[in-house]
């Protein structure tokens, strides 16, 4: 036992140091760490220079942390009020939103040959955009303010809250109910979802009120313990664990929401982190060379549908061109929700894993570098020869609503 728990800590500190280097590294260079840290999942995972035997179980469960902390810090970003209005003034843009993005995945899977729930499972993989990623390519390039932001926002949200729906039908597609007991598992978890926003809109405050914001530990055991427990009672629903923990962010709000945003945010980059090493630390580096051609194909396409889906909805809020590219290029990069769906649909096809792993490296390494080109001079020279052509007159733009506010977003 006790040799176990040696190798145990040796194992885990070791990758812990490594990670926090990489980390390092990756910031220096200016790109994405997440990308890092799943290469070193892919090092110590199946097939790899020194598969983790004695930590497999701990990381495993660090994950499923990871998960539930990633989504209930997102919920966290906005309140049951701003999650509403978004989704009115923004309905539009994310509706073209998920028609040009799920289009990709949903089509390479059919080409592909692949099953149905492996063909949707990959739409998913490829219509959502990663808001942590997004969150600290804003920060870093000092975008946060920018009037092109909240239609950003916007579509995040709109994205995360499709996930509480679209999550619950792949699972009940994975588990291969039939259509009476998928149908009665859906609307479940449809109902389910449901109820806790309309609890997150009208009782939020009350919700909030049962947690103290001024005392660190009682409100990091509060929050941790409920997001835990709803995610638990959620997936125990057939909804994902993750849409769970994301309704918990909703319905927290005030002061108890930015005071969580700020003590859970080391213990959500220290799990998320160990998240993406056990992605992973799933997928056999030997099957990664088979998919990386077809990642690559993927991930050129969807990268440009992402691009016209920015360009079209800051547009349509009267965003002008250089804000329109911005928009675009910013919205690029998947993550965190691609690889959730991966890990839940690696049985509906083998290459599925290996080709969202290789799909997520793709874009995490080179969306936030082309998400710089709007600060080029070159660029800026194109706009600036752009305004002084004659062009048609243009319709009277569609405002779209600053956030209501209430909690500042995450610059990092």
């Amino acid at each position: 036992m006790q040799h176990d728990t040696t190798l145990l800590f040796i194992e885990v500190g070791a990758l812990l140091f490594g990670l926090g280097m990489l980390g390092r590294l990756a910031r220096r260079v200016g790109i994405s760490p997440v990308s890092l840290y799943l290469l070193a999942g892919l090092a110590f995972g199946q097939g790899g220079i020194h598969p983790l035997a004695a930590s497999e179980g701990f990381i495993e469960i660090g994950a499923e942390i990871g998960v539930v902390l990633l989504l209930v810090m997102l919920g966290l970003e906005y309140s049951a009020d701003e999650l509403i209005g978004n989704l009115r003034a923004a309905a539009p843009a994310g509706l073209i939103d998920a028609v040009l993005n799920a289009a990709p995945g949903a089509v390479f899977g059919l080409v592909m040959g692949w099953g149905p729930v492996a063909v949707i499972a990959l739409a998913g993989v490829t219509w959502v955009t990663s808001s942590g990623v997004v969150a600290k390519v804003l920060g870093d390039l000092g975008r946060v303010g920018n009037r092109e932001t909240p239609v950003i926002l916007s579509i995040l949200v709109i994205e995360d809250l499709a996930m509480a729906f679209y999550l619950p039908v792949l699972s009940a597609l994975l588990l291969g109910l039939g259509v009476v007991k998928g149908a009665i598992s859906l609307g479940i978890a449809v109902a389910a979802v449901l109820l806790v926003l309309v609890i997150a809109i009208r009782y939020g405050r009350a919700i909030s009120k049962m947690i103290s914001p001024d005392d660190p530990e009682v409100l990091l055991l509060g929050v941790l313990g409920l997001s835990l427990l709803i995610a638990g009672v959620a997936q125990q629903l057939q909804v994902s664990a993750a849409v769970g923990a994301f309704l918990v962010g909703i319905a927290l709000s005030g002061k108890v929401a930015h005071s969580a945003t700020q003590i859970l945010a080391p213990l959500r980059d220290l799990f998320a982190v160990v998240f993406f090493v056990f992605f992973g630390l799933k997928a056999n580096p030997a099957d990664m060379p088979a998919v990386l051609l077809p990642a690559l194909i993927l991930a050129v396409v969807s990268m440009a549908t992402k691009v016209v889906t920015g360009m079209l909805a800051a547009r349509r809020a009267g965003i002008a061109r250089p804000g329109q590219w911005r928009t675009g290029l910013a919205l690029m990069p998947r993550g965190e929700f691609s690889i959730v769906i991966a890990a839940l649909a690696t049985a509906a096809h083998p290459n599925l894993a290996p080709l969202a792993t290789a799909y997520v490296l793709i874009t995490v390494v080179t969306a936030p570098l082309l998400s710089r080109i709007p600060d080029t001079r070159w660029f800026k020279r194109r706009m600036a020869a752009h305004r002084t052509r004659p062009s048609l007159p243009t319709p009277e733009p569609t405002p779209t609503p600053e956030p209501s506010g209430g909690r500042p977003k995450p610059t990092a």
